[in-house]
């Protein structure tokens, strides 16, 4: 006879895992790492995957110049989850990461250092000093990457500083070249004063910056005979300006032919500006006292000649559409060699280009009153002289959108330059891109319009610098007549030494073993050249990635499948490469380009460290670990601005705990099961245990249509729901009675067994490139037999199920209706202190109808399924106090505390404990359990 115990534990079929509740993934991780290192995991995921359709995502280059941050870990863990999905789902999709390795960033982090150790150095030793840095930092990101577990080739990643990809670049050139795109040009351009450059438009930044908002008279010394001589008045035009530096480069004053200008007479003179825009500047330009006198048509004002107010010089009323009504006085100030619009209309007019400013942005000898001055600091000088002269109206502070250097972040100016430029409009080469964009999958789709914008309006691509870090132009110029001496036959043999020994032989041999024998300047016939100083705009070098990286020997195809990088993109790398490959395929790139928004902390705030505000991916990655940050990436909408903070991230860290409690249950509950004898077929496993195969055959089909789609912030959502409802709340609570009380090999047990091996396998392949460390652990964790390859990363993603239960699926529904609203009973008794577990109360069911049908058909698992020790069904309607009635009337509950003893094997309730021969304290279905043991 088996004596009654006060602890039953022994006999109970309680979880057994050595997967641990407690993740502590910053320590785990790295062995992992370590792990999949050892099995060379990637090329075997390559190998398993070699001759399926191939997918390529095509890696946009982050920059080698410091530690990663948090916009590219986002970056390159949703371009992971990407790759790791096509390549679960039947896709060869090789990763190939790459480094953008040239450029201004680096050149000015090197050159910092050399200012502090060690004084001037050469070109060569510049080059040299940049190429250590960025190869420090290409290892460093590298490491980084990897640490957040995204999978790729990272022993042969592709920089732009390999000779072979920098061969590709003057190949990119020579055929832009050669296709009549490339010219030169003394034209105004983005220049830094601080880095000393040029700067494309994709390197330009906008933000507030202060100025001097003035208003200032240009007197008529030409035109207008009739109203100056009825009035005896001078006549004024008057313009409106923020950048009071350009007036000493003012030739002209343009007016918008379809504009009305207005005259207004006062004491001092007659002032005249747009009928339009009165009411604004008006209050601002101290007129006092002021009448109408006359109207003109812009067109009638054409040629109009006034004096310069500070300079000995004409400057003439001229034309243009661009004139606008928004703000000013619609007569606009224009310093061709000042302004992209400015220069326009100074070709178009043929006006003087004047540009009296040096490198360094300071006024050269062109302006004597200012020479040396910086413009900057020479606004309120030029202010005080307006005044002197009397040609100032009106003068305020004010903040404004100002363009700024992307890299050193000071406000830049413009200025005219020689430079080389990439024309966007020969060959219809424009207009071709737009129809690609147009033929181009976007997401988000509102991405689409971003980017037109954008092409619409972008003006001719500057792509040449003035600095030394990068691929040199390969251009030389005539030492006689300056003349620029380059073919393809001069590019063609630049870029064969190129491929022999690298674009360094530019910086390290002579011009004469640079160039074909026999090269003569096409100009003066003279045979001596001096190589050009510039270089090219990075953006060049990372926009023919595609052309460089996309080949057949690396595994790959052109085009590339997507294009994945942050929204700032639509005027940087998506567009220069979409240029590039339509000048020279004559098609986009890529069939899909995906954006994201920019990090951003809880209160709607940019990322920078003087807010303090900055979270590093690797203080993520020892505080919470790398598939917590990862589950953060899925948390949030990409397609918005991405907030980032720590108390988001405890809370996606909740989230994790959750899911891998779900996994840690299922895990624990399999300790005993071999799948090869112990499985279950459905037409034998219990009803609950297929509806929850339902359940997550259901939550299989949203899952992988939104990784189809892309939508990963669904998945979190989706997976959230189906762990914290589907399962912690309903049928992982609800199996516990069976998994643990049941005979080890009963059927009901193997059956919920069978449901949860099969939950289990397929959720840990279905997450596996969303949380990979997690996943691998816990796989490697389940039983052998369930195992069938070396790493979960090596295996494919579950398949929907095609069987289909519809008849089961919704009655279980209703049933879980039924079970939530004796949920809510059962907590008003648990609140009023009269139970304290469920298991504690007695459920009362009176029904009619399709629910009594419904009812009558579960009766048995209904305490199973509402964790209750009994359900009693009356025959009666109930009344009385506590009743629940629901369904309009057709089902009534109550609950009660349960008679009986408490079972302390089960803890159910019953009036029978003890009554099974040999077994003394239990109830008769734990009796009958201990017995037969």
């Amino acid at each position: 006879m088996v004596e009654k115990k006060n602890d039953f534990g022994q006999t109970l079929n309680l979880p057994r895992t050595s997967f641990p509740m407690r993740a502590n993934l910053p320590v785990n991780e790295p062995k992992l790492l370590k792990k999949w290192e050892d099995m060379d995991l990637y090329n075997k995921i390559e190998e398993k995957s070699r001759g399926r359709p191939l997918y390529v995502l095509h890696d946009g280059p982050p920059y080698a110049n410091g530690h990663i941050h948090a916009g590219t870990a986002l970056n390159k863990v949703l371009k992971d989850i990407v790759v790791k999905y096509k390549t679960m789902s039947g896709f060869y999709a090789p990763y190939l990461p790459g480094w953008d390795c040239h450029g201004l960033p680096i050149e000015l982090k090197v050159s910092q250092e050399i200012e502090k150790k060690e004084g001037g150095l050469t070109t060569v030793e510049i080059r040299e000093a940049c190429r250590k840095f960025a190869m420090k930092y290409v290892e460093i990101q590298r490491d980084e990457f990897r640490r957040l577990a995204v999978f790729g080739r990272w022993n042969t990643p592709y920089l732009t500083m390999n000779p072979k990809y920098e061969e590709t670049v003057i190949e990119v050139f020579r055929d832009l070249f050669n296709k009549g795109y490339i010219y030169r040009q003394f034209r105004p351009v983005y220049w830094c004063y601080s880095c000393e450059t040029a700067l494309a438009e994709a390197e330009v930044e906008y933000s507030d910056k202060e100025a001097y908002s003035i208003f200032v008279t240009f007197k008529v010394v030409r035109g207008l005979e009739d109203i100056r001589e009825r009035y005896k008045l001078p006549v004024y035009f008057v313009i409106w300006t923020t950048t009071p530096w350009t007036l000493p480069a003012n030739v002209a004053i343009a007016l918008n032919p379809g504009f009305k200008y207005v005259a207004l007479k006062t004491e001092r003179g007659i002032y005249i500006l747009s009928m339009n825009m009165i009411e604004d500047p008006i209050p601002k330009m101290n007129l006092g006292e002021y009448e109408e006198v006359a109207t003109f048509s812009g067109k009638e004002l054409e040629g109009v000649v006034t004096e310069h107010p500070f300079i000995e010089r004409e400057s003439i009323v001229v034309l243009a559409d661009y004139v606008s009504s928004e703000a000013g006085t619609g007569c606009v100030h224009t310093a061709p060699g000042h302004g992209h619009d400015d220069f326009i209309t100074g070709k178009k007019y043929e006006l003087p280009i004047l540009t009296p400013v040096d490198d360094k942005g300071r006024f050269t000898e062109e302006v004597e009153l200012f020479e040396g001055r910086f413009v900057f600091d020479a606004d309120k000088d030029i202010i005080d002289l307006l005044k002197e002269r009397g040609a100032l109206l009106g003068a305020e502070r004010i903040s404004h959108s100002y363009p700024h250097c992307w890299r050193c972040k000071k406000p830049i100016i413009f200025r005219a330059t020689e430079q080389w430029f990439v024309a966007v409009d020969n060959n219809r080469l424009r207009e071709r891109a737009l129809k690609a964009v147009k033929e181009t999958e976007w997401i988000p789709k509102w991405s689409q319009a971003r980017i037109v914008g954008m092409l619409n309006v972008r003006p001719d691509w500057c792509i040449s610098r003035q600095r030394n870090w990068g691929v040199p132009i390969p251009i030389f110029y005539c030492d006689e007549c300056n003349e620029p001496i380059v073919s393809d036959e001069t590019l063609k043999f630049f870029q064969n030494l190129v491929r022999e020994k690298g674009v360094e032989v530019w910086y390290l041999e002579e011009t004469d073993s640079l160039l074909p024998p026999g090269t003569k300047c096409p100009k003066c016939g003279s045979k001596r050249f001096s190589k050009g100083n510039d270089i090219l705009d990075v953006w060049f070098e990372s926009g023919s990635s595609h052309l460089a990286v996309l080949k057949p020997e690396n595994g790959l195809q052109w085009p590339s499948d997507l294009y994945l990088e942050g929204s700032d993109q639509h005027r940087g790398w998506f567009q220069i490469s979409l240029l590039i490959a339509m000048a020279t395929r004559g098609a986009p790139p890529f069939s899909t380009v995906l954006t994201h928004g920019f990090m951003i902390d809880e209160n709607g705030r940019a990322m920078h460290k003087s807010l303090g505000n900055v979270i590093s991916p690797n203080e993520i990655t020892d505080k919470y670990g790398a598939d917590v940050l990862r589950l953060w990436v899925t948390s949030e909408d990409y397609r918005n601005d991405i907030v980032l903070s720590f108390n988001l991230l405890d809370q996606v860290a909740e989230v994790y705990r959750r899911i891998r409690n779900t996994i840690r249950f299922m895990l624990g509950n399999l300790y005993d099961f071999d799948a090869t004898k112990h499985s279950v077929s459905l037409e034998d496993m219990e009803e609950m245990d297929i509806y929850a195969l339902m359940k997550f055959n259901e939550l299989k089909k949203k899952v992988l249509s939104y990784y189809e789609l892309m939508e990963f912030h669904k998945i979190f959502h989706s997976v959230h729901y189906f762990c914290a409802e589907d399962m912690s709340a309903f049928y992982l609570d609800v199996l516990k009675d069976r998994l643990y009380i049941e005979k080890p090999d009963s059927p009901r047990r193997r059956s919920a067994q069978t449901a949860i091996s099969k939950i289990l396998k397929e959720f840990l392949l279905l997450m596996a490139p969303i949380i990979p460390f997690t996943t691998e652990e816990a796989y490697q964790n389940l039983p052998d037999t369930m195992r069938d390859v070396e790493s979960v990363h090596l295996g494919d993603l579950p398949t929907i199920d095609e069987w289909e239960r519809p008849e089961l699926y919704s009655r279980w529904e209703k049933l879980m209706e039924v079970r939530g609203e004796v949920n809510k009973a059962l907590e008003d008794l648990r609140k009023s202190g009269d139970i304290g577990h469920s298991l504690d109360a007695e459920v009362v069911l009176y029904s009619e109808g399709e629910v009594r049908e419904l009812l009558n058909r579960a009766k048995q698992i209904l305490p199973e399924l509402f964790i209750v020790s009994s359900v009693v069904f009356s025959e009666e309607r109930l009344e009385g106090e506590g009743v629940s009635v629901v369904f309009d009337g057709d089902l009534m509950i109550k609950v009660r505390k349960a008679e009986g003893e408490k079972c302390p094997r089960c803890w159910h309730y019953s009036k029978e404990i003890g009554m099974v021969r040999d077994v003394k304290g239990l109830c008769p279905r734990c009796g009958i359990i201990i017995s037969d043991k």
